[in-house]
Protein backbone atom coordinates (compact mmCIF):
# COMPACT_ATOMS: atom_id res chain seq x y z
CA UNK A 1 0.00 0.00 0.00
CA UNK A 2 0.96 3.49 -1.48
CA UNK A 3 1.48 6.13 1.58
CA UNK A 4 -0.98 9.10 0.15
CA UNK A 5 0.70 12.07 1.73
CA UNK A 6 -1.25 14.71 3.13
CA UNK A 7 -1.59 17.81 1.00
CA UNK A 8 0.51 21.10 2.22
CA UNK A 9 -1.22 22.79 4.90
CA UNK A 10 -2.99 25.73 4.27
CA UNK A 11 -2.19 28.06 7.89
CA UNK A 12 -4.92 30.20 8.51
CA UNK A 13 -5.44 32.79 11.44
CA UNK A 14 -8.22 32.19 13.52
CA UNK A 15 -9.84 35.68 16.48
CA UNK A 16 -5.92 35.19 17.71
CA UNK A 17 -3.47 33.47 15.77
CA UNK A 18 -2.76 30.10 14.15
CA UNK A 19 -3.49 26.71 15.73
CA UNK A 20 -3.24 23.59 14.59
CA UNK A 21 -2.79 19.78 15.70
CA UNK A 22 0.66 19.29 16.73
CA UNK A 23 2.55 16.91 14.25
CA UNK A 24 -0.81 17.03 12.27
CA UNK A 25 -0.97 20.35 10.85
CA UNK A 26 1.55 22.03 13.42
CA UNK A 27 4.84 21.20 12.84
CA UNK A 28 8.45 22.70 12.49
CA UNK A 29 8.20 24.14 9.33
CA UNK A 30 5.03 25.42 9.38
CA UNK A 31 5.90 27.32 12.48
CA UNK A 32 9.29 28.16 10.79
CA UNK A 33 7.38 29.71 7.65
CA UNK A 34 4.92 31.67 9.99
CA UNK A 35 8.32 32.71 11.74
CA UNK A 36 9.79 33.72 8.13
CA UNK A 37 6.21 35.68 7.54
CA UNK A 38 6.73 37.52 10.42
CA UNK A 39 10.61 38.79 9.99
CA UNK A 40 9.36 39.63 6.54
CA UNK A 41 6.75 41.98 8.12
CA UNK A 42 9.30 43.39 9.86
CA UNK A 43 10.95 44.66 7.21
CA UNK A 44 8.42 45.55 5.22
CA UNK A 45 7.08 48.00 7.90
CA UNK A 46 10.79 49.34 9.07
CA UNK A 47 10.40 47.56 12.46
CA UNK A 48 12.78 45.43 11.76
CA UNK A 49 15.82 46.91 13.88
CA UNK A 50 13.42 47.19 16.93
CA UNK A 51 13.33 43.45 17.60
CA UNK A 52 11.49 40.62 18.05
CA UNK A 53 10.12 39.58 21.64
CA UNK A 54 9.36 35.57 21.21
CA UNK A 55 7.68 33.89 24.30
CA UNK A 56 6.17 30.27 24.75
CA UNK A 57 3.71 28.65 26.96
CA UNK A 58 3.91 25.11 28.99
CA UNK A 59 2.66 22.97 25.98
CA UNK A 60 4.46 19.41 24.49
CA UNK A 61 7.60 21.13 22.91
CA UNK A 62 6.82 24.74 23.43
CA UNK A 63 10.18 25.90 23.93
CA UNK A 64 11.63 24.09 20.89
CA UNK A 65 9.46 25.53 18.49
CA UNK A 66 10.14 29.50 20.23
CA UNK A 67 13.81 28.13 19.17
CA UNK A 68 12.72 27.43 15.80
CA UNK A 69 11.04 30.95 15.39
CA UNK A 70 14.28 32.27 17.05
CA UNK A 71 16.59 30.83 14.25
CA UNK A 72 14.72 31.92 11.50
CA UNK A 73 13.92 35.66 12.25
CA UNK A 74 17.54 35.32 13.25
CA UNK A 75 18.46 34.17 9.49
CA UNK A 76 16.83 37.66 8.72
CA UNK A 77 19.24 39.71 11.04
CA UNK A 78 16.66 40.38 12.58
CA UNK A 79 17.43 40.59 16.54
CA UNK A 80 15.06 37.91 18.87
CA UNK A 81 14.61 39.01 22.66
CA UNK A 82 13.68 35.11 23.53
CA UNK A 83 12.10 34.32 27.36
CA UNK A 84 14.17 32.31 29.25
CA UNK A 85 10.93 31.05 30.98
CA UNK A 86 7.30 30.07 30.66
CA UNK A 87 5.73 33.02 29.59
CA UNK A 88 2.23 34.58 29.85
CA UNK A 89 0.98 36.02 26.66
CA UNK A 90 0.06 39.03 28.32
CA UNK A 91 3.47 38.78 29.56
CA UNK A 92 5.44 39.09 26.10
CA UNK A 93 2.68 42.06 24.88
CA UNK A 94 3.77 43.73 27.31
CA UNK A 95 7.61 42.89 26.96
CA UNK A 96 6.90 44.35 23.51
CA UNK A 97 5.84 47.82 24.83
CA UNK A 98 8.75 48.25 27.72
CA UNK A 99 11.24 47.02 25.43
CA UNK A 100 10.43 49.09 22.19
CA UNK A 101 10.26 45.90 19.85
CA UNK A 102 8.90 46.27 16.98
CA UNK A 103 6.64 43.34 17.30
CA UNK A 104 6.18 39.18 19.19
CA UNK A 105 5.18 36.01 18.97
CA UNK A 106 4.18 33.79 21.55
CA UNK A 107 3.82 30.16 21.50
CA UNK A 108 0.71 28.98 23.02
CA UNK A 109 -2.64 27.86 22.05
CA UNK A 110 -3.98 29.23 24.94
CA UNK A 111 -7.35 27.11 26.04
CA UNK A 112 -7.58 24.55 23.40
CA UNK A 113 -7.38 20.89 23.96
CA UNK A 114 -3.81 19.37 24.92
CA UNK A 115 -3.41 18.21 21.18
CA UNK A 116 -2.99 21.74 19.78
CA UNK A 117 -0.19 24.47 19.61
CA UNK A 118 -0.33 27.79 18.22
CA UNK A 119 1.33 30.84 16.91
CA UNK A 120 0.24 34.31 17.66
CA UNK A 121 1.76 37.22 16.68
CA UNK A 122 1.83 40.82 18.56
CA UNK A 123 2.34 43.82 16.60
CA UNK A 124 4.17 46.68 18.04
CA UNK A 125 1.68 47.94 20.02
CA UNK A 126 1.51 44.51 22.44
CA UNK A 127 -2.34 43.70 21.28
CA UNK A 128 -3.37 40.79 19.36
CA UNK A 129 -3.23 41.64 15.76
CA UNK A 130 -5.60 43.81 13.63
CA UNK A 131 -7.44 41.96 10.24
CA UNK A 132 -5.29 44.38 8.22
CA UNK A 133 -2.05 43.24 9.99
CA UNK A 134 -3.00 39.07 9.70
CA UNK A 135 -3.84 39.31 6.63
CA UNK A 136 0.16 40.48 5.73
CA UNK A 137 1.65 37.98 7.80
CA UNK A 138 -0.96 35.07 5.73
CA UNK A 139 -0.41 36.37 2.84
CA UNK A 140 2.89 35.05 1.94
CA UNK A 141 2.41 31.35 3.49
CA UNK A 142 1.72 29.24 0.95
CA UNK A 143 5.10 30.68 -0.58
CA UNK A 144 7.27 30.49 2.36
CA UNK A 145 5.56 26.54 3.42
CA UNK A 146 8.21 23.34 2.43
CA UNK A 147 11.07 26.03 1.30
CA UNK A 148 14.27 26.38 2.40
CA UNK A 149 14.69 29.39 5.16
CA UNK A 150 16.91 31.50 6.27
CA UNK A 151 18.17 30.45 9.66
CA UNK A 152 20.81 31.00 12.13
CA UNK A 153 21.24 27.95 14.63
CA UNK A 154 20.65 29.02 18.34
CA UNK A 155 23.54 29.02 19.41
CA UNK A 156 25.87 30.91 16.84
CA UNK A 157 22.84 33.20 16.88
CA UNK A 158 23.40 34.04 20.52
CA UNK A 159 27.04 34.45 20.13
CA UNK A 160 26.33 36.91 16.91
CA UNK A 161 24.15 38.83 19.50
CA UNK A 162 20.91 38.07 17.34
CA UNK A 163 19.18 36.26 20.07
CA UNK A 164 19.31 37.65 23.71
CA UNK A 165 17.95 35.62 26.23
CA UNK A 166 15.67 37.85 28.89
CA UNK A 167 13.56 36.97 32.02
CA UNK A 168 10.48 39.12 31.16
CA UNK A 169 8.54 38.64 34.96
CA UNK A 170 10.19 41.15 37.14
CA UNK A 171 9.42 44.23 34.65
CA UNK A 172 6.03 42.56 34.10
CA UNK A 173 5.00 42.39 37.92
CA UNK A 174 6.28 45.84 38.26
CA UNK A 175 3.87 47.18 35.76
CA UNK A 176 1.07 45.22 37.77
CA UNK A 177 2.03 47.02 41.06
CA UNK A 178 1.79 50.04 39.05
CA UNK A 179 -1.92 49.62 38.61
CA UNK A 180 -2.99 47.98 41.63
CA UNK A 181 -2.06 48.76 45.01
CA UNK A 182 -0.23 45.59 46.04
CA UNK A 183 0.31 46.67 49.79
CA UNK A 184 -3.37 47.02 50.37
CA UNK A 185 -4.04 43.50 49.04
CA UNK A 186 -1.02 41.86 50.89
CA UNK A 187 -3.05 43.78 54.01
CA UNK A 188 -6.16 42.80 53.52
CA UNK A 189 -6.36 39.73 55.17
CA UNK A 190 -7.92 37.88 52.15
CA UNK A 191 -7.65 34.03 51.41
CA UNK A 192 -7.44 33.16 47.97
CA UNK A 193 -7.80 30.18 45.91
CA UNK A 194 -5.89 29.47 42.21
CA UNK A 195 -5.59 27.62 40.00
CA UNK A 196 -2.65 28.13 37.78
CA UNK A 197 -4.37 24.82 35.11
CA UNK A 198 -1.00 24.00 34.09
CA UNK A 199 -0.35 26.86 32.64
CA UNK A 200 1.93 29.79 31.80
CA UNK A 201 0.18 32.05 35.57
CA UNK A 202 1.81 29.55 37.96
CA UNK A 203 3.51 31.77 40.72
CA UNK A 204 2.41 34.96 39.73
CA UNK A 205 -0.25 35.93 42.18
CA UNK A 206 2.64 34.27 45.37
CA UNK A 207 5.02 36.33 43.65
CA UNK A 208 2.89 39.45 44.27
CA UNK A 209 0.92 38.44 47.20
CA UNK A 210 3.06 36.75 49.31
CA UNK A 211 4.77 38.19 52.97
CA UNK A 212 1.21 40.08 54.25
CA UNK A 213 -1.86 38.88 55.31
CA UNK A 214 -3.15 37.72 52.49
CA UNK A 215 -2.36 34.13 51.66
CA UNK A 216 -2.80 32.35 48.40
CA UNK A 217 -3.64 28.61 47.64
CA UNK A 218 -2.10 27.79 44.46
CA UNK A 219 -3.36 24.47 42.14
CA UNK A 220 -1.78 23.10 39.31
CA UNK A 221 1.22 25.35 39.58
CA UNK A 222 3.19 23.20 37.61
CA UNK A 223 3.81 22.23 34.11
CA UNK A 224 1.80 19.02 32.56
CA UNK A 225 1.18 19.55 28.68
CA UNK A 226 -1.47 16.87 28.61
CA UNK A 227 -3.91 19.11 31.26
CA UNK A 228 -4.98 16.14 33.69
CA UNK A 229 -8.24 15.96 35.21
CA UNK A 230 -9.97 18.76 32.79
CA UNK A 231 -10.86 18.82 28.71
CA UNK A 232 -8.84 21.80 27.94
CA UNK A 233 -6.67 24.77 30.22
CA UNK A 234 -10.02 26.94 29.81
CA UNK A 235 -11.38 28.65 33.30
CA UNK A 236 -15.04 27.62 33.30
CA UNK A 237 -16.75 25.75 35.27
CA UNK A 238 -16.36 22.24 33.92
CA UNK A 239 -12.38 22.57 34.48
CA UNK A 240 -12.68 23.47 37.53
CA UNK A 241 -13.82 20.98 39.79
CA UNK A 242 -10.61 20.52 41.68
CA UNK A 243 -10.54 24.37 42.58
CA UNK A 244 -14.25 24.13 43.43
CA UNK A 245 -14.02 21.13 45.98
CA UNK A 246 -11.28 23.17 47.26
CA UNK A 247 -13.16 26.21 47.95
CA UNK A 248 -16.50 23.97 48.90
CA UNK A 249 -15.94 24.78 52.69
CA UNK A 250 -16.26 27.77 52.56
CA UNK A 251 -12.40 28.31 53.75
CA UNK A 252 -11.47 30.81 50.80
CA UNK A 253 -12.58 34.89 50.07
CA UNK A 254 -12.24 34.37 46.55
CA UNK A 255 -11.45 31.92 43.27
CA UNK A 256 -9.12 32.83 40.49
CA UNK A 257 -8.55 30.71 37.79
CA UNK A 258 -6.30 31.44 34.34
CA UNK A 259 -6.07 29.17 31.28
CA UNK A 260 -3.17 27.66 29.22
CA UNK A 261 -1.49 31.47 28.64
CA UNK A 262 -2.98 33.36 31.17
CA UNK A 263 -4.83 35.97 29.06
CA UNK A 264 -8.29 34.76 30.36
CA UNK A 265 -9.88 34.61 34.03
CA UNK A 266 -12.34 32.48 35.50
CA UNK A 267 -13.74 33.78 39.11
CA UNK A 268 -15.04 32.12 42.16
CA UNK A 269 -17.43 32.62 44.61
CA UNK A 270 -16.63 32.26 48.40
CA UNK A 271 -17.99 28.79 48.25
CA UNK A 272 -16.17 27.77 44.78
CA UNK A 273 -19.40 28.54 42.50
CA UNK A 274 -17.98 29.55 39.46
CA UNK A 275 -19.02 33.12 38.46
CA UNK A 276 -19.52 33.02 34.47
CA UNK A 277 -17.51 35.00 32.32
CA UNK A 278 -20.46 37.59 31.19
CA UNK A 279 -20.85 38.45 35.13
CA UNK A 280 -17.45 38.97 35.56
CA UNK A 281 -17.31 41.39 32.91
CA UNK A 282 -19.88 43.44 34.41
CA UNK A 283 -18.04 43.35 37.56
CA UNK A 284 -15.15 44.15 36.65
CA UNK A 285 -16.77 47.63 34.67
CA UNK A 286 -18.85 48.13 37.83
CA UNK A 287 -15.37 47.95 39.84
CA UNK A 288 -14.04 50.26 37.21
CA UNK A 289 -16.28 52.63 37.45
CA UNK A 290 -18.31 53.14 40.98
CA UNK A 291 -15.46 52.11 42.85
CA UNK A 292 -12.25 53.50 41.48
CA UNK A 293 -14.57 56.22 40.09
CA UNK A 294 -12.92 56.30 36.74
CA UNK A 295 -14.54 56.83 33.43
CA UNK A 296 -14.02 56.21 30.08
CA UNK A 297 -15.30 53.57 26.82
CA UNK A 298 -16.49 50.45 27.29
CA UNK A 299 -16.01 48.11 24.08
CA UNK A 300 -17.34 44.87 23.98
CA UNK A 301 -17.74 41.67 21.57
CA UNK A 302 -21.43 40.63 20.18
CA UNK A 303 -20.58 37.66 22.06
CA UNK A 304 -20.90 39.43 25.98
CA UNK A 305 -22.98 40.79 28.57
CA UNK A 306 -25.35 43.14 27.83
CA UNK A 307 -24.94 44.61 31.39
CA UNK A 308 -22.22 46.80 30.39
CA UNK A 309 -24.71 48.68 27.91
CA UNK A 310 -26.91 49.39 30.91
CA UNK A 311 -24.03 50.55 33.21
CA UNK A 312 -22.87 52.59 30.73
CA UNK A 313 -26.38 54.38 30.71
CA UNK A 314 -25.90 54.66 34.42
CA UNK A 315 -22.82 56.70 34.47
CA UNK A 316 -22.67 58.22 31.93
CA UNK A 317 -20.20 56.43 29.45
CA UNK A 318 -20.37 54.99 25.94
CA UNK A 319 -20.18 51.39 24.86
CA UNK A 320 -18.82 50.11 21.43
CA UNK A 321 -19.41 46.81 20.18
CA UNK A 322 -16.87 44.81 17.52
CA UNK A 323 -16.77 41.27 16.54
CA UNK A 324 -15.19 38.12 18.58
CA UNK A 325 -11.77 38.84 19.13
CA UNK A 326 -9.13 40.97 20.56
CA UNK A 327 -7.83 41.72 17.12
CA UNK A 328 -11.33 44.05 16.69
CA UNK A 329 -11.16 44.84 20.72
CA UNK A 330 -7.78 46.24 21.04
CA UNK A 331 -7.70 48.47 18.07
CA UNK A 332 -11.39 49.84 19.03
CA UNK A 333 -10.07 50.08 22.55
CA UNK A 334 -6.63 52.44 21.21
CA UNK A 335 -9.10 54.28 19.39
CA UNK A 336 -11.36 55.54 22.03
CA UNK A 337 -9.29 55.02 24.89
CA UNK A 338 -11.18 52.86 26.28
CA UNK A 339 -11.43 52.02 30.34
CA UNK A 340 -12.25 48.33 29.83
CA UNK A 341 -12.49 46.26 26.90
CA UNK A 342 -14.00 42.45 27.17
CA UNK A 343 -15.33 39.41 25.31
CA UNK A 344 -17.13 36.44 26.12
CA UNK A 345 -14.43 33.94 26.84
CA UNK A 346 -13.30 35.57 29.86
CA UNK A 347 -10.70 37.74 28.21
CA UNK A 348 -10.78 41.33 29.63
CA UNK A 349 -8.63 44.42 28.79
CA UNK A 350 -7.74 47.75 30.67
CA UNK A 351 -6.46 51.26 29.70
CA UNK A 352 -2.92 52.26 30.88
CA UNK A 353 -1.68 48.65 30.48
CA UNK A 354 -1.73 46.46 27.15
CA UNK A 355 -5.00 46.50 24.27
CA UNK A 356 -5.06 42.84 24.84
CA UNK A 357 -6.53 40.68 27.72
CA UNK A 358 -4.26 39.56 30.58
CA UNK A 359 -5.92 37.26 33.11
CA UNK A 360 -3.55 38.06 35.81
CA UNK A 361 -3.84 41.77 35.90
CA UNK A 362 -8.26 40.66 35.68
CA UNK A 363 -7.73 38.70 38.95
CA UNK A 364 -6.05 41.40 40.44
CA UNK A 365 -8.71 43.59 40.16
CA UNK A 366 -11.31 41.53 41.17
CA UNK A 367 -9.38 40.77 44.37
CA UNK A 368 -9.03 44.82 45.10
CA UNK A 369 -12.71 44.92 44.27
CA UNK A 370 -13.10 42.22 47.12
CA UNK A 371 -10.21 44.63 49.45
CA UNK A 372 -12.16 47.18 48.69
CA UNK A 373 -15.86 46.82 49.28
CA UNK A 374 -15.44 44.40 52.23
CA UNK A 375 -17.54 42.31 49.94
CA UNK A 376 -16.89 38.74 48.64
CA UNK A 377 -17.80 37.81 44.79
CA UNK A 378 -20.58 36.85 45.70
CA UNK A 379 -22.20 39.80 47.49
CA UNK A 380 -20.75 42.00 44.28
CA UNK A 381 -22.84 40.00 42.19
CA UNK A 382 -25.82 40.65 43.84
CA UNK A 383 -25.36 44.08 44.30
CA UNK A 384 -24.33 44.28 40.86
CA UNK A 385 -27.63 42.69 39.93
CA UNK A 386 -29.43 45.34 41.82
CA UNK A 387 -28.33 48.26 40.01
CA UNK A 388 -28.80 46.27 36.45
CA UNK A 389 -30.88 43.41 37.26
CA UNK A 390 -30.30 39.59 36.63
CA UNK A 391 -28.57 38.66 33.58
CA UNK A 392 -28.09 34.75 33.11
CA UNK A 393 -26.09 33.18 30.53
CA UNK A 394 -24.62 30.00 29.13
CA UNK A 395 -22.72 28.14 25.69
CA UNK A 396 -23.14 25.42 24.00
CA UNK A 397 -19.95 23.75 21.71
CA UNK A 398 -21.00 21.62 19.34
CA UNK A 399 -18.47 19.86 17.38
CA UNK A 400 -18.96 19.85 13.78
CA UNK A 401 -16.89 18.50 10.45
CA UNK A 402 -15.55 20.28 8.31
CA UNK A 403 -18.19 18.97 5.45
CA UNK A 404 -21.23 19.90 7.59
CA UNK A 405 -20.23 23.56 7.93
CA UNK A 406 -21.67 25.02 4.53
CA UNK A 407 -25.20 23.42 5.61
CA UNK A 408 -25.13 24.57 8.77
CA UNK A 409 -24.73 28.08 7.87
CA UNK A 410 -26.79 27.63 5.56
CA UNK A 411 -29.45 26.68 8.34
CA UNK A 412 -28.61 29.79 10.51
CA UNK A 413 -28.59 32.18 7.87
CA UNK A 414 -32.04 31.17 7.05
CA UNK A 415 -33.67 31.33 10.11
CA UNK A 416 -36.42 33.84 10.44
CA UNK A 417 -37.89 32.41 14.18
CA UNK A 418 -41.18 34.76 14.97
CA UNK A 419 -40.34 33.43 18.51
CA UNK A 420 -37.61 31.87 20.78
CA UNK A 421 -38.58 29.63 24.05
CA UNK A 422 -41.68 31.62 23.80
CA UNK A 423 -40.68 35.19 23.40
CA UNK A 424 -40.42 37.63 20.32
CA UNK A 425 -37.90 37.73 18.17
CA UNK A 426 -37.30 41.74 17.64
CA UNK A 427 -34.27 41.87 15.69
CA UNK A 428 -31.35 39.77 13.73
CA UNK A 429 -28.00 41.28 14.03
CA UNK A 430 -25.30 39.62 11.39
CA UNK A 431 -22.23 41.44 12.71
CA UNK A 432 -20.05 38.40 13.20
CA UNK A 433 -22.48 35.18 13.55
CA UNK A 434 -26.08 35.45 13.46
CA UNK A 435 -27.70 36.93 16.52
CA UNK A 436 -31.58 37.20 17.52
CA UNK A 437 -32.57 39.86 20.00
CA UNK A 438 -35.27 38.60 22.24
CA UNK A 439 -37.44 41.43 22.75
CA UNK A 440 -35.93 43.22 25.53
CA UNK A 441 -35.55 40.09 27.64
CA UNK A 442 -31.84 38.77 26.13
CA UNK A 443 -30.58 37.62 22.98
CA UNK A 444 -29.56 34.37 21.20
CA UNK A 445 -26.53 33.49 18.86
CA UNK A 446 -25.09 31.35 16.22
CA UNK A 447 -21.34 31.34 15.54
CA UNK A 448 -18.40 28.97 13.89
CA UNK A 449 -15.34 29.13 16.43
CA UNK A 450 -12.53 31.03 14.79
CA UNK A 451 -9.75 28.52 16.41
CA UNK A 452 -12.06 24.65 16.41
CA UNK A 453 -14.05 22.86 14.29
CA UNK A 454 -16.86 24.08 16.47
CA UNK A 455 -19.93 26.00 16.28
CA UNK A 456 -21.16 27.87 19.39
CA UNK A 457 -24.77 28.56 20.46
CA UNK A 458 -24.78 31.39 23.56
CA UNK A 459 -27.44 32.78 24.90
CA UNK A 460 -27.93 36.02 27.77
CA UNK A 461 -31.80 36.05 29.14
CA UNK A 462 -32.65 38.51 31.79
CA UNK A 463 -34.83 37.23 34.58
CA UNK A 464 -35.56 33.13 34.82
CA UNK A 465 -32.77 31.24 34.94
CA UNK A 466 -34.76 28.17 33.93
CA UNK A 467 -34.87 30.60 30.18
CA UNK A 468 -31.82 30.01 29.34
CA UNK A 469 -31.66 26.45 28.83
CA UNK A 470 -35.17 26.19 27.01
CA UNK A 471 -33.57 28.96 24.75
CA UNK A 472 -30.14 27.16 23.68
CA UNK A 473 -32.31 23.91 23.12
CA UNK A 474 -34.36 25.80 20.64
CA UNK A 475 -31.32 27.51 18.92
CA UNK A 476 -30.15 23.58 18.67
CA UNK A 477 -33.44 22.92 17.14
CA UNK A 478 -32.69 25.26 14.59
CA UNK A 479 -29.41 24.90 13.39
CA UNK A 480 -30.41 21.04 13.51
CA UNK A 481 -28.55 20.04 15.49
Amino acid sequence: MEYDPRPPVSIKFGTDGWRAIIAQDYTFDNVRACAASAAMYLQQHGLADRGLVVGYDARYASEDFAVAVAEVVAGYGIKVMLSSVLCPTPVVSYSIIDRHAGGGVVITASHNPWQWNGFKYKPDYGGSAAPEIVEQIEAPLPSLVGRKLPSVEVAEARKRGLVVDFDPRERYLAQLARLVDIGRLKAAGLRVCYDAMYGTGAGYFNALLDGGATSVTELHGYRNPIFPGMHAPEPIARNLADMAAEMASGAYDAGIATDGDADRVGIADERGTFIDQLQVFGLLAYYMLEYRGERGPIVKSITTTAMVERLGEIYGVPVHETKVGFKFLGPKMMATDALIGGEESGGYGFRGHVPERDGILAGLYMLDFVARSGKRPGELLAELYAKVGEHRYDRIDVAIREEQREAILARAAAARPDTVAGIKVSGIDTTDGFRFALDGKGWLLFRFSGTEPLVRIYTEVIGDAALVQRVLDEGRTILGL
